[in-house]
């Protein structure tokens, strides 16, 4: 049976512990801080009197005058507003409208001294590809140079493609990924590049594991199954379970600056996205 496969066992091990880990987060962290978005998924009220026609949502006539005057004086629509200029458009795109006048996306448009702590946000996962697109470019300059039609000067064909990060089958990935973070870079809310690469490319994930083989000591003794003990080689005095990431963990002050590094970053993004984004704090 596959349930007896000892790296599904794993898997399933892993993610009932993500999820339960989870759970208990969330309920110590909303007894700390109470649930103070919880209205919003609660339906419109109704007013005082009761009646159906008079939604404190939804009915203009029922919204007190100072909210419509505040409306007004940001530049809402309200029901008996103006029309908006988009709807005169030949093509009328209200996703475009919204970007331009209320979210001020456009070309280099959040370049500005406020939004450095946004950029900071999204350094690490920004460095990961550049430094990803260098290790490849450097490891393959002709063939990146001719889009991936020669190996080198003297062939004309590929040889048969080697296997991991540096193969010809990544390039195309590798493209991809430069294109999504120059265009998130230039034209975007850059704090919402890392979901935006890490949802959209494999390289973030391709890269790290690759810097972690190439450069990790303690990885290159294991077996590339990861549920089989260390091979004979293995470093004396550290000690390795069957799932090599938690061997890294148990042996953190043995890893290098690259492991640790790495292994910090994504355990200290995932931590904290589970506190915060869940509780609708600031965070991406």
């Amino acid at each position: 049976m596959w349930l007896l496969d000892p790296s599904r066992k794993e898997v399933l091990r892993f993610a009932a512990s993500c999820r339960v880990l989870t759970l208990v987060l969330q309920a110590l962290f909303n007894a700390v801080i109470p649930d103070h978005r919880a209205e919003a998924f609660s339906p419109p009220r109704l007013a005082p009197s009761g009646s159906v026609d008079q939604l404190v949502e939804g009915s203009v006539h029922s919204i007190p005058k100072p909210l419509l005057q505040l409306a007004l004086d940001k530049g809402y629509r309200i029901a008996e507003g103006n029309k908006p200029p988009w709807c005169s458009w030949e093509l009328p795109l209200i996703y475009s409208y919204i970007q331009d006048i209320y979210w001020n996306i456009g070309f280099l448009r959040y370049y500005e001294l406020k939004q450095v702590p946004n950029f900071l946000l999204a350094a690490p996962v920004a460095i990961l590809v550049a430094w990803a697109t260098w290790t490849y470019v450097t490891t393959h300059p002709w063939f990146c140079l001719t889009l991936g039609m020669r190996r080198n000067k003297n062939n004309e064909t590929l040889e048969k493609p080697g296997p991991g990060f540096l193969s010809p089958q990544v390039f195309v990935y590798l493209v991809h990924a430069v294109a999504l973070l120059l265009f998130g870079c230039l034209c975007m809310h850059v704090q919402v590049l890392t979901r935006f690469l890490g949802s959209s490319t494999p390289i973030v994930y391709w890269f790290p594991a690759y810097l972690l083989q190439d450069q990790e000591p303690l990885l290159r003794s294991l077996e590339m199954v990861p549920w089989k003990p260390l091979a004979g080689d293995s470093p004396p005095g550290q000690k390795v379970p069957r799932n090599s990431i938690m061997g890294l963990l148990y042996n953190w002050k043995t890893c290098s600056l690259v492991t640790r590094c790495i292994l910090g970053y994504f355990l200290t993004y995932w931590l904290l996205g589970l506190l915060l984004h869940c509780n609708f704090l600031p965070w991406t």
